[in-house]
């Protein structure tokens, strides 16, 4: 959520090209002279059941000679351009669907720019609703979709909706509108529990994406089309300096940055733990009585909503087993797959254009068939998934895949790590945290929160005595991990709370050859991160109720780090990496038991973390292990 509305206006369109995959034939200038050519743009103040208007924009193709279905994204991060005679560039969800002709609808969403109304971050869903001011985001798509196929000339009574991000929120909320006219649900990337994917990573504020969202993302009391001046200015280019030396405590940046002015930042201060402020704005138990086909999209180094591109699929798959539910995941950040390449990702190179073939063969089939022409079966298996490490796209009839054997990697001492369980009586690892000093997320010069990090090489954090790190022997056959990663670790503290990262961490042979679009990378032993996540150890046994731990006591820490599929190749290396910061994509934890929203300067101490493994209290990470 927290970067996608700026990155969406700051994209470049350039046109689709590849040498393996259909190209894609047009440029920009001409897919603008198309949609000036063909189609009319029309704008509306469509009323909702309550009688709030909400502004829509529709381009309509000017042939009346067919009828074409409707396509609608739903968006808080404005609709613009605004005005009849002001054209996107490109309008749908890809290019590849530009010439399709559907009708495209965009829609501000309730108290967001143009529309009217107040807007609630991510509006609680209500399962029974008794009167006309009983709304949410399901009825605003119920009453958006009556009125367009009500009042737009030459639909086919048909419609679609996708959305990347919070749009992809939006999305999924619209899918249990249940309007007899909505045929297929594309949520991509979608927010799905706000304290989970958003604003906290398993109780770990994640302080640069929200401080900087915010900044722009601000309570309107009126409708309008002017985005609102900052409440401050950033201009150091350091992001770990810059939250370190200047922004300091998260107490300070609401004290002395956002001084009470934006009532969506406040609420993380107000809000710490999973209270019930979060729990109503969780979409995931209400996503049932789905009627239609949906497709959930994704990418494994989405730095943003990883939690909800999982949960949203797992969530519908459960709730609605008789519907056609797809699954894509591919080598994506957040909403990746909507741009002109997909290839490299920072040093990583994938093999092909991954995102023009994802739009060309999967996303406009899935639209194209449900909207317009469902006579014939459609060839999209039920999870269409990149294998990262081997770079090639694999179906699956089911996800988590068939044949997907649950194993155990256990730590060891002298930084091994195997699957054999250790037999030691009395064994661990230990380093020294501290919090005026914490591990960088990124070795690299960024605002404090990139996309780029997913598959950095670890090499940097490998060398700090702070960081813990463990690893397989040489790999002498692939090792393929499919589905959930949870690291089961056995910790002690001299603190009374601490955070836990783990990372898993790809080691290339020594003798990795070079590769000619970055010449000044050094791939040998490169430590390309593969997968990695933060937990608030006050958090470790209830995420409602937090409690210190007891200093120098061994605890059960749990830590979930989400799905991959990934192939360690043969002569790769597994590694696991531990450490207690992450900073500043996490804010710094005092190592004391407090509410961290009201920490001071004077609060943040070193502590002492201990990693067991020992046969009595054996460190381990839970893996799936592909044939």
């Amino acid at each position: 959520m927290k970067k996608l509305f700026l990155w969406l206006l700051l994209i470049p369109v350039c046109s689709y090209a590849q040498k393996t995959e259909s190209p894609y034939p047009f440029s920009v200038a001409q897919d603008s002279a198309y949609i000036r050519e063909n189609y009319q743009k029309m704008e509306f103040m469509v009323q909702m059941r309550d009688g709030i208007k909400l502004f829509t924009q529709v381009y309509a193709p000017k042939d009346q000679s067919k009828k074409y279905p409707i396509l609608i994204q739903r968006t808080p991060y404005t609709c613009s351009p605004y005005g009849t005679d002001k054209y996107k560039k490109r309008i749908g969800p890809n290019p590849f669907m530009l010439r399709s002709n559907y009708i495209v609808v965009y829609q501000d969403v309730r108290g967001r720019w143009a529309s009217e109304g107040k807007f609630v971050e991510m509006t609680p869903h209500l399962d029974i609703k008794k009167a006309k001011t009983d709304i949410d985001e399901s009825t605003d798509t119920y009453d958006t979709i009556d009125w367009l196929t009500k009042n737009i000339n030459n639909n086919n009574g048909k419609v679609g909706q996708w959305g990347i991000s919070y749009p992809g929120f939006f999305t999924s909320a619209g899918a249990v509108s249940e309007h007899p006219a909505l045929k297929a649900s594309s949520p991509q990337a979608p927010m799905a529990d706000l304290w989970r994917d958003d604003a906290f990573h398993n109780g770990a504020f994640m302080i640069a994406a929200n401080f900087g969202f915010y900044n722009f993302f601000q309570e309107q009391t009126k409708p309008t089309i002017t985005r609102p001046p900052a409440y401050f200015e950033n201009n150091n280019p350091d992001g770990y300096d810059f939250y370190l030396n200047e922004v300091k405590t998260t107490k300070n940046s609401e004290d002395s940055f956002y001084k009470g002015r934006n009532v969506y930042y406040h609420d993380n201060f107000d809000h710490p733990s999973y209270d019930e402020h979060w729990k109503k704005r969780n979409i995931l138990p209400h996503l049932k009585g789905i009627k239609h086909a949906v497709m959930v999209v994704g990418g494994w180094y989405d730095e943003q909503d990883l939690f909800g591109t999982f949960n949203t699929y797992k969530a519908i798959e459960k709730q609605n087993p008789n519907i056609k539910n797809i699954f894509v995941v591919g080598p994506w950040v957040h909403g990746g797959w909507a741009g002109s390449s997909g290839q490299m990702l920072a040093d990583v190179d994938f093999g092909s254009k991954v995102s023009p073939y994802y739009q060309e063969n999967i996303e406009a089939k899935f639209f194209n068939h449900y909207l317009f022409d469902d006579s014939k079966p459609l060839d999209l298996p039920e999870a269409t998934l990149f294998e990262t490490g081997t770079n090639k796209w694999r179906s699956f009839d089911t996800y988590p895949a068939k044949g997907t054997q649950e194993k155990n990697l256990y730590f060891h001492s002298n930084g091994k790590l195997s699957f054999t369980a250790p037999t030691n009586e009395k064994s661990f690892s230990d380093y020294v945290s501290d919090p005026n000093r914490p591990v960088p997320f990124s070795s690299k010069i960024n605002d404090g929160f990139s996309a780029d990090y997913m598959v950095e090489d670890q090499r940097f954090a490998y060398t700090r005595p702070d960081v813990l790190s463990f690893s397989t022997d040489v790999l002498d056959k692939d090792l393929t991990l499919s589905g959930e990663i949870k690291a089961m670790l056995k910790v002690a503290t001299s603190g009374t709370d601490a955070d836990w990262v783990v990372k898993v961490i790809d080691v290339y042979p020594a003798d990795a050859p070079e590769h000619p679009k970055r010449p000044e990378v050094i791939y040998g032993n490169y430590q390309q991160l593969v997968r990695s996540e933060i937990f608030r150890g006050k958090y470790r046994d209830d995420i409602s109720k937090p409690k210190p731990f007891v200093p120098n006591q061994v605890t059960n820490v749990n830590v979930e780090l989400q799905d991959v599929l990934h192939t360690f190749k043969k002569g790769h290396k597994m590694m696991v990496q531990i450490q207690s910061s992450c900073f500043p994509f996490a804010d710094r934890n005092p190592q004391k038991f407090m509410d961290i929203f009201k920490a001071e300067e004077k609060d943040y101490q070193k502590a002492t973390q201990k990693v067991y493994h020992q046969k009595s209290a054996a460190s381990y990470l839970k893996v799936g292990i592909l044939e």
